[in-house]
């Protein structure tokens, strides 16, 4: 049976060097009072009874549950000084401070066993060598347990219901600012920061432009109305995380499902609505797997990394080199094709500012709003049932039943993810590919001279100089709007004939939206050489002329 402090002097011989344990789970401020409280009853206690003091161990802001996501640095170092020997005892302020786990619990109960050392909490010490102090700590171990994963079980659904009602949670955002009340101190709502608001629609619209995220992170760096409301430094991380977040078009996410919020949308379309084809358009760029080189703002050259090499496939990419002291494309895979770098560049930039002021160019990339917008409410309610269908699946197999079983067997979940994922992909892809254009391009296309927006024009008596696109933007531009293809000349060729360059402009048939992962280009390559190694001939291109140089 358990012995009050007043007693132990009478039970078992002294001395009594204690060991103090101070913890606590939610510590927002960082000031640790309430396990300060702690370690000072424990003091208290020891000074009391005469308890010499060994040292204190203290994990602020930190559960004890087995759902705690950081490791508690000073329970283990507890546990390494009580199997170092040297204590009597044990003393924290109740059980919970210990364990809300029973693993834990028999970490702690084996510890203090096997090194004669006694544990104390509630006022009450407990001999662990005892059948029944091991069944009262076992018990008291398996409340602190189930209390714990009762508190998780109000505050998951108390989470839930707040978002499915669209309100602030977690960190404030950039570009927001949140109202307590003065007196309860109860939220009263997240509202937009009027400069900050500034920097986020910027940052958006400079990526839609064609701008690099590295463009993006120094203009925030470089303006002291961007500081953040932590202090923390601006890093390309960041930028991106903000850049990809949902907040900003009025939403809230909450385990994947996205639920409108009550806060306003940041990015807005001229008539107030969220704009949510901005959101997915920046989105895309940052996630596109040839981010690498699109968002390169060091580039030197306007079709590095975008041009392919008909001869060897879409797999292979042009590069910049030199031959002879002269500025040129060739092939990166095999070298055996190449080109000028100022002949190709002025052959496809005058190509495709023909191309924009066609009414093809208009058909293509400016549709029908009200026809885009009913095709994007319909792909994103697909995409959004197909979600909820397979998080209701995934929740009704984590349930188990007053039997014991699980709501859904392992087997049924696992096909209907096999059944359901392949789908979702599919319906995000849809609604990926109803995002409008960018400002830049619709500014182009619906220029009367797109060569005044794509290289500027002097000040004249009628108007101010007017800058040019970057290399940045026009490379942006290429990337949205065409493919372009590179075939062999013959011998002595120095003039650019038919067939040299093959241009697929969006909507024609050669026109790839979505560039070659790495490992689709691996394939590609492997294909191609084991075609080559057979000697069955080079595999056929997309998009390949009938007209070639020999």
């Amino acid at each position: 049976m358990p012995v009050a402090p007043e007693y132990l002097h009478l039970v078992y011989p002294p001395p009594f060097p204690a060991l103090l344990y101070g913890r606590n789970s939610h510590d927002p401020k960082k000031k640790g009072r309430s396990v300060s409280d702690q370690l000072h009853d424990g003091r208290d206690l020891c000074a009391r009874f005469g308890w010499p003091v060994l040292r204190e161990f203290k994990d602020t802001g930190i559960s004890a549950s087995r759902h705690a996501r950081k490791k508690r640095d000073d329970f283990e170092e507890l546990i390494a000084a009580i199997e170092a020997g040297g204590a009597r005892i044990v003393v924290a302020f109740e059980a919970s401070r210990y364990y809300r786990d029973l693993e834990i619990y028999v970490r702690l109960r084996n510890a203090c066993h096997a090194n004669d050392v006694l544990l104390c909490y509630n006022g009450m010490i407990y001999d662990l060598s005892k059948r029944e102090d091991r069944k009262a700590t076992a018990q008291d171990a398996l409340q602190a347990e189930d209390e714990s994963e009762g508190i998780r079980d109000r505050i998951l659904r108390t989470t839930r219901i707040h978002a499915q009602q669209g309100g602030a949670h977690g960190k404030i955002q950039f570009g927001y600012l949140r109202k307590y009340d003065p007196d309860s101190g109860d939220l009263i709502g997240q509202f937009p920061h009027l400069k900050h608001a500034e920097h986020v629609n910027a940052s958006f619209r400079s990526i839609d432009s064609g701008n690099s995220l590295y463009s993006v992170l120094t203009r925030l760096k470089g303006e002291p109305s961007a500081v953040r409301l932590d202090g923390a430094p601006w890093t390309e991380r960041n930028v991106k995380r903000m850049l990809l977040n949902p907040v900003y078009v009025g939403k809230r996410v909450h385990n994947g499902t996205l639920y409108d919020a009550a806060w306003d949308a940041l990015l807005k379309k001229p008539d107030g609505e969220p704009d949510v084809a901005l959101f997915r358009r920046v989105v895309k760029r940052l996630t596109d797997p040839d981010r690498g080189t699109q968002f390169d703002s060091r580039a030197a050259h306007l079709q590095t990394g975008i041009t392919l090499c008909g001869e060897c496939g879409d797999q292979a990419k042009m590069r910049a080199g030199k031959q002879r002291g002269r500025p040129l494309y060739d092939c990166a895979d095999m070298h055996d094709t190449s080109i000028s770098e100022a002949l190709g560049n002025a052959y496809v930039e005058e190509a495709v500012l023909t191309w924009l002021s066609t009414p093809a160019a208009r058909a293509a990339l400016v549709p029908d709003e009200e026809e885009e917008e009913a095709e994007q409410s319909e792909a994103q309610s697909r995409l959004d049932t197909l979600k909820a269908q397979l998080g209701e699946a995934r929740k009704l197999a984590s349930t188990i039943g007053p039997d014991g079983a699980l709501g859904l067997p392992v087997a049924a979940l696992a096909a209907m993810e096999r059944q359901l994922q392949p789908q979702i992909d599919e319906a995000q892809e849809a609604v990926n590919q109803v995002m409008g254009v960018s400002p830049l391009v619709r500014s182009l296309v619906m220029a009367p001279d797109p060569d005044i927006i794509w290289n500027g024009a002097p000040t004249t008596a009628t108007g101010p100089e007017q800058p040019g696109l970057t290399l940045e933007q026009k490379r942006s531009v290429l990337r949205t709007i065409v493919t372009i293809r590179l075939y062999k000349a013959g011998k002595g060729v120095r003039t650019i004939k038919p067939g040299r360059i093959k241009l697929s402009f969006i909507g024609e048939p050669g026109f790839e939206r979505k560039p070659l992962s790495a490992r689709e280009a691996a394939e590609r390559r492997a294909a191609r050489a084991a075609e080559k190694a057979a000697g069955s001939g080079p595999l056929p291109v997309v998009g390949e002329p009938d007209l070639k140089d020999d």
